[in-house]
């Protein structure tokens, strides 16, 4: 374990709220979405996980990336995708938390998202 060492990882933190059936919901994320996801994604994406609170039709989905380019990278080939479009039609974003430094040109691309973006103070990590 290391103190207080920068690694470069960016985590997303999108909430969402949805109004569709949750049947549909979970079809999607599990069934379309994340095989999506995999088959575009390479070493940097460590996580892309979903938590759903069914009570409050509301979700969260995290992604942890190994670095901003990588984050950079997966968001380009995604963005605009049929799979992304469903998303975009199935979830309102509520808000989205960036951990750690994107690159300049995908705060630009994502600015539409209005979202919070908290650099790296210290901790312990891995």
């Amino acid at each position: 374990m290391d103190l207080h060492k920068n690694k470069g990882q960016v985590t997303v933190v999108i909430d969402l709220s949805f109004s569709a059936p949750i049947d549909e919901v979970k079809n999607f994320i599990l069934n379309e979405q994340s095989p999506f996801i995999l088959s575009q994604s390479d070493e940097n994406l460590l996580k892309f996980e979903w938590f759903i609170d069914e009570a409050t039709n509301t979700a969260t989905l995290l992604e942890v990336f190994a670095n901003a380019e990588g984050f950079e990278l997966l968001a380009g080939k995604v963005m605009g995708t049929p799979v992304n479009l469903k998303f975009r039609d199935l979830f309102t974003v509520e808000k989205m938390t960036i951990l750690g430094e994107p690159t300049e040109s995908l705060k630009e691309t994502i600015s539409v998202m209005n979202p919070t973006i908290k650099k790296y103070t210290g901790g312990i990590n891995q």
